[in-house]
């Protein structure tokens, strides 16, 4: 089996493979003062409720963009597992190529996102004579980001803009008469109250935003785009976008099993 790890600025997902196939997830929040006792003691309560022992799990792969968390992780995994930690980086060979963006600059999991979308779409049967097409994950967590994978499998770059409740938290912060508000979309683009009003600007706005950027994206680009939308906040925007209608919530977890895949099979 394979522990599967997902470390962003918001919460550290997991994923518990069996071969292929995705069998149990669990989260825990990205606190800055997590020790790697508490990590392990997470996974080994998580492992126990699947009644799977720590020994089944033979390897760890991770993908981090919190560097001073990423130490902890690994050594979580070599407590627990008695296994080194797999950490994606660009100079992993992870099935897609970087055409375009400095690999010095690009977030490891923007990098997983395009090899899970380019190894899902390998994995179908497409039609007899249909060409492949380019893939655009819209990532909805702490950032908004839109990547594009090409029909080729190169990684071409994206977009990054705040995410929803980064957006949210910023206009409270400066905004003496508001509050925060719950994340839900009024049924109504017009409010008739400052709770409704702030509620259409973020949901509704943040939808016209994805919008817009799928657009001017697909403007620029010469091939057609399949969307994969994935993140914490895609269920909950993806419904009020006009582009957004397939949603795979596990698409990192299921691109560092793919990726992890890919590295054991290279080294035989």
């Amino acid at each position: 089996m394979l522990l599967a790890v997902d470390l962003g600025n918001t919460s550290i997902k997991s994923g518990l493979f069996r071969g292929p196939a995705l069998s149990a997830r669990t989260r825990l929040p990205s606190q800055r003062q997590l020790t790697a006792a508490q990590l392990r003691a997470h996974w080994l309560e998580w492992l126990a409720t699947e009644a799977v022992s720590a020994s089944e799990v033979a390897a760890a792969i991770c993908c981090s963009v919190v560097p001073e968390l990423t130490p902890i992780v690994a050594a979580a995994a070599r407590e627990t597992l008695g296994a080194e930690l797999l950490l994606v980086d660009p100079e992993l060979d992870v099935g897609v190529t970087i055409a375009g963006p400095d690999p010095r600059e690009l977030g490891a999991d923007r990098l997983v996102n395009a090899a899970a979308a380019w190894s899902l779409l390998q994995a179908r049967a497409l039609p007899p004579g249909e060409g492949l097409p380019g893939q655009l994950v819209v990532d909805l967590g702490t950032a908004t980001k839109l990547d594009v994978v090409s029909p080729r499998g190169e990684f071409l770059g994206g977009v990054i803009a705040p995410g929803l409740e980064t957006s949210l938290a910023g206009l409270v912060a400066r905004a003496a008469r508001l509050r925060a508000v719950p994340l839900q979309a009024p049924r109504r683009v017009l409010g008739q109250s400052t709770l409704g009003c702030v509620q259409s600007g973020v949901m509704h706005g943040h939808a016209s935003l994805i919008d817009g950027l799928i657009t001017r994206l697909r403007r620029e680009l010469s091939f057609e785009c399949e969307l994969i939308a994935t993140g914490g906040y895609a269920p909950l925007i993806a419904p009020h976008t006009e582009s957004l209608r397939r949603i795979e919530p596990d698409l990192t977890l299921i691109g560092l099993a793919a990726i992890h895949a890919r590295t054991s099979a290279a080294r035989g």
